[in-house]
């Protein structure tokens, strides 16, 4: 996130936007933007050596001049990279996962069955990793491992064939997600 501050920072000013508007139509050196923009060739260098450590430019040398271009890798993205944290992002989902799971899940225990669809989908998945896919289990199994969350297992087991999590075919119960 600091890279990305910095970037936003060092754009709010109308110098360096200036600056950025020459290197956009052609690649320069210090003394030709400084006649361009009327400002001195120290102050163009400074804007440069801020604009070049946060990577906005990129220099080259070329016999006595030190070239400027635009680093267009930045600004080829769109904004909403540039404003995105630099750490790895949380992913929303999952982390509404962990809290559904924390306030429906005591002790290891489910405490009640969601009203809400999408809270009740989550319940019911993390019931249903403790059964193995490709396996076969017959309903005795099946309620005893649900058992184990909730005592309602008739309707747990209901729910998890509702949800396409599960399939029945004569008491023989496949996990399918």
């Amino acid at each position: 996130m600091k890279s990305q501050l910095e970037l936003l920072k060092l754009l709010a000013n109308e110098t360096r936007l200036e600056i950025l508007n020459i290197l956009l139509k052609e690649d320069s050196y210090i003394e030709k933007i400084a006649c361009e923009l009327s400002l001195t060739p120290a102050t163009i260098c400074y804007h440069l050596k801020k604009m070049e450590s946060a990577g906005m430019v990129n220099c080259s040398r070329s016999q006595f001049y030190i070239i400027y271009s635009l680093n267009r890798k930045i600004f080829d993205k769109p904004l909403y990279e540039l404003i995105k944290k630099d750490e790895e992002i949380v992913n929303s989902d999952e982390k509404y996962k962990k809290e559904v799971i924390s306030s429906f899940f005591k002790y290891g225990r489910l405490t009640r069955i969601p009203t809400q669809r999408k809270k009740r989908e989550i319940v019911l998945s993390q019931i249903l990793e403790k059964f193995d896919f490709n396996r076969e289990y017959s309903e005795k199994e099946v309620n005893e491992i649900i058992l184990r969350y909730h005592e309602d297992f008739c309707t747990v087991r209901r729910e998890m064939i509702a949800f396409g999590m599960m399939t029945r075919d004569h008491e023989i119960y496949k996990r399918i997600k």
